[in-house]
């Protein structure tokens, strides 16, 4: 691979143009206004990520690659963009050593040599008598002949030699096929085939380029069901998703991968249709495989099958463990390695379930829209851990509450996002039937102690009565209009997508009763009067407008929100769940009072108790209204993190 190449590979074009352009996702490919020339009315900027390639079909009618994109945006020439992409992506640009030079000479030598092996294994499979048995495995496991073909499946004899012998009539040496894996060396010296009467797969890097073989025994008594290529220098299976090198696309135009167990549950997906599925290799799913994916999309699924043992299976990788395995015993999750990944990685990770017994082939191949509803049903991985900790158990049960609350909220508490946290607690409260004022003081008890409610912790003073009592945290309520109000200041016209979105879901349109803090109020009513005007454009006008007192304010507003763009749609549904969040929450405080009124009006027989109820059944209907809005974006992972 040539200097550029790797910087290319390294550097994904959308990531970069998107620091520069607003995109939008359209089909396959991506559109924007062209950067290089005046236009605000039609976006003739594509960017294909499939070729990793742009294009104005405007004024400019010029395209190219990264390198090409960087000049005419930075005015550079060639070295300049070399230089600045290479240090981007952690390139060193310097004349290849002799010794380089060499190694790489030798890679291209023994990838020529995989690909030989798998134009051998495939001939073993489609004319040798052996290789009918393969065959018929193939078939009856329902795979097509093009499915066949196009994944380059074949068949090892069974034989301790076959595979060698051959290729030393082809000129390679013994160490060569211990190079690539394709022999094992003898303790009493010289070699013998590693692969004997299995089914050959063959294993791609994301761009297609031979590294390995996986191979699957066709002795019923053979052990191990599946056996890989060794650790070569071509090989390394901890940083290899197989699949990905068809997958691409797929994923690409899907905006989402699925990540299985096993080689027949991506190649079966594939052959009807479903080409955004890649495996594992049968090791721990890393950090490295989370950041190759997120080049392709940050919505990834994982798909396991229902039990203990295959869900462990699949998240062992991501440090989630269970307590017990056991089947007959409560089932105990701690999946903060998962959620630990998913903010770092900055993806939407979710968990697809199976149908017991059942792999994705068996699925897919029994029906595949039930694959296709499975995977559209993924949840959460706070909500599946949940929903399983929660299945087959009386809920009504005090204990089995405080059990399931005790595993399910350290997770809750691990989620980097303000608002995920909540909408999981509000979830849970749900689930369980409970109040989220209990949960919220809700403290897991050590081992072996009994379940207990956090008391109530008198206010702090310092030790000096008479000195400033200490400032307490600010109440999320407040923070989360900050947030509101800090991205409106920033971006006025967020507030028309703010009211069709509320609009839409049957709710009053954002007004100044949705903040409690004057400051925002005021600052509200200042966005709100600046899309009135026409004179200048509605931030400045906010700025302009501005009272002395409130300028210290807003400018810590505009600061929380100063590295996000809020034009994103990320950043309109994060918005529309603070202040969904907000406006639940004032809501359920109005409605706690009204509740105590009506309590004492009826002990006095106060007929007015009748007109508080209707109040009550609005108050009811607004919350309906809006947690049902809240499904719209509940799913879906926050853009932003709240600072509490």
């Amino acid at each position: 691979m040539s200097v550029t190449d790797e910087i290319k590979d390294r550097i994904d074009i959308v990531d970069l143009v998107s620091e520069s352009v607003e995109l939008r996702r359209s089909g396959k490919s991506y559109s924007g206004f062209c950067p290089f020339h005046a236009n605000t009315r039609t976006p003739s900027f594509a960017v294909f990520p499939d070729t990793q390639t742009w294009h104005c079909f405007g004024e400019c009618n010029e395209g190219g690659d990264i390198f090409n994109f960087v000049m005419k945006r930075e005015g550079w020439d060639f070295p300049e963009a070399l230089r600045n992409l290479a240090q981007r992506a952690g390139v060193q640009l310097k004349p290849l050593t002799p010794q380089e030079q060499e190694k790489k000479e030798e890679h291209v030598r023994l990838r020529k040599l995989l690909e030989e092996a798998v134009m051998f294994y495939r001939h073993n499979l489609y004319n040798t008598d052996a290789g009918k048995v393969a065959l018929d495995y193939l078939h009856e496991r329902g795979l097509t002949d093009e499915a066949i073909e196009a994944f380059g499946l074949g068949y090892a004899p069974n034989s301790w030699e076959a595979t060698t012998n051959y290729f030393k009539t082809k000129g390679y040496s013994e160490g060569d096929l211990g190079e690539v894996g394709l022999v094992t060396e003898r303790d009493g010296g010289g070699v013998y085939d590693r692969f004997r009467h299995r089914m050959m797969i063959p294993i791609r890097d994301r761009g297609g380029r031979m590294t390995g073989f996986g191979a699957r025994t066709l002795d019923p008594d053979g052990v191990p069901k599946y056996l890989n290529s060794p650790q070569t220098v071509l090989f390394d299976k901890g940083k290899i998703l197989y699949g990905l090198d068809k997958a691409g696309r797929g994923i690409r135009a899907g905006d989402q991968a699925v990540i299985v167990e096993g080689y027949m549950g991506v190649i079966a997906p594939h052959q009807h249709g479903y080409s955004n599925v890649v495996a594992t290799m049968g090791t721990a799913l890393t950090d490295e495989h989370l950041r190759v994916l997120k080049r392709y999309t940050k919505r990834i699924i994982l798909a396991m099958d229902s039990d203990a043992a295959g869900i462990k299976a699949t998240l062992r990788g991501l440090e989630v463990a269970r307590e017990s395995l056991d089947r007959t015993t409560d089932l105990v999750f701690d999946a903060r390695g998962l959620l630990r990944r998913e903010a770092r990685i900055q993806a939407d990770l979710r968990v697809a379930t199976l149908p017991p017994g059942m792999d994705p082939d068996d699925v897919v191949n029994r029906d595949p829209g039930e694959w296709e509803q499975i995977v559209a049903e993924a949840r959460p991985v706070v909500v599946h851990v949940m929903e399983m900790l929660a299945e087959g158990r009386d809920l009504e049960d005090a204990k089995t509450k405080s059990e399931v609350a005790a595993q399910v909220l350290p997770l809750i508490n691990d989620i980097p996002s303000a608002i995920e946290r909540d909408t999981y607690l509000q979830r849970l409260a749900r689930m369980l039937k409970v109040d989220e004022r209990s949960l919220l003081g809700f403290r897991p008890p050590p081992a072996g102690r009994p379940y207990q409610q956090r008391r109530p912790r008198p206010p702090e003073f310092p030790p000096d009565q008479g000195a400033a009592r200490q400032v307490p945290p600010p109440r999320k309520e407040i923070v989360y209009e900050a947030h509101c109000v800090g991205f409106l200041v920033r971006h006025p016209e967020l507030m028309y997508k703010v009211d069709r979105r509320l609009s839409e879901a049957g709710l009053e349109r954002i007004n100044e009763k949705d903040f409690q803090n004057i400051d925002h109020q005021i600052v509200f009513e200042l966005v709100r009067k600046a899309l009135k005007q026409e004179e200048v454009e509605p931030a400045n006008h906010v700025l302009g407008n501005l009272p002395m007192t409130l300028i210290e304010s807003v400018d810590e507003l505009l600061a929380h929100t100063a590295e996000f763009d809020p034009k994103t749609d990320k950043v309109l549904e994060d918005v529309m769940l603070a202040l969904l969040n907000l406006r639940r929450w004032y809501i359920l405080d109005k409605k706690i009072h009204l509740d105590y009124v009506i309590e004492s009006e009826q002990e006095n027989g106060d007929l007015k108790a009748t007109e508080y109820q209707k109040t009550v059944m609005q108050y009811l209907s607004n919350l309906h209204k809006i947690d049902i809005a809240k499904e719209r974006y509940t799913n879906r992972a926050a853009a932003l993190e709240m600072r509490m």
